[in-house]
């Protein structure tokens, strides 16, 4: 079962105007608990990062499924409602579930996430899409 999680991540930046400024940067990792979603941020962005760093957070992501366009600059968060028919009573219930999309735009994101909805037997509704802060996604290595 995949697991994701969000990792922030505390460092000096040098700006474009050449100003040194501390940042804090968001990457989601894909990982089985905690200790491993945090070794695997610091092993990922050793080689990206000049200086020290801190792994400040490392939060459990609500994210059911991830769905990445290497094309895509930013990730959306996608709240989709499954519309579900008790049998028992015969009352539709709705099952809010989150996903991350990558994508350049709002409207790509969901045009992206209808694509890879097309094949679902179960009735759905998008309830909101917002840009996260998210920078980079890193996998779980097979």
């Amino acid at each position: 079962m995949t697991r994701y999680f969000i990792s922030t991540v505390r460092y000096d930046k040098v700006m474009e105007n050449g100003l040194t400024k501390t940042v804090n940067e968001q990457d989601l990792i894909d990982a089985l608990s905690f200790t491993e979603a945090e070794t695997r941020t610091i092993k990922e962005l050793t080689p990206y990062i000049s200086g020290d760093f801190v792994v400040s957070q490392i939060v459990k992501s609500r994210i059911t499924e991830a769905f990445f366009d290497q094309y895509g600059d930013k990730f959306y968060k996608v709240k989709a409602s499954f519309i579900v028919l008790d049998e028992k009573t015969g009352i539709e219930k709705k099952s809010a579930n989150h996903y991350l999309v990558q994508a350049d735009t709002f409207d790509e994101a969901c045009k992206r996430f209808r694509e890879r909805m097309k094949g679902t037997v179960v009735d759905y509704e998008i309830n909101a899409v917002t840009e996260t802060p998210i920078v980079d996604y890193f996998p779980a290595k097979e």
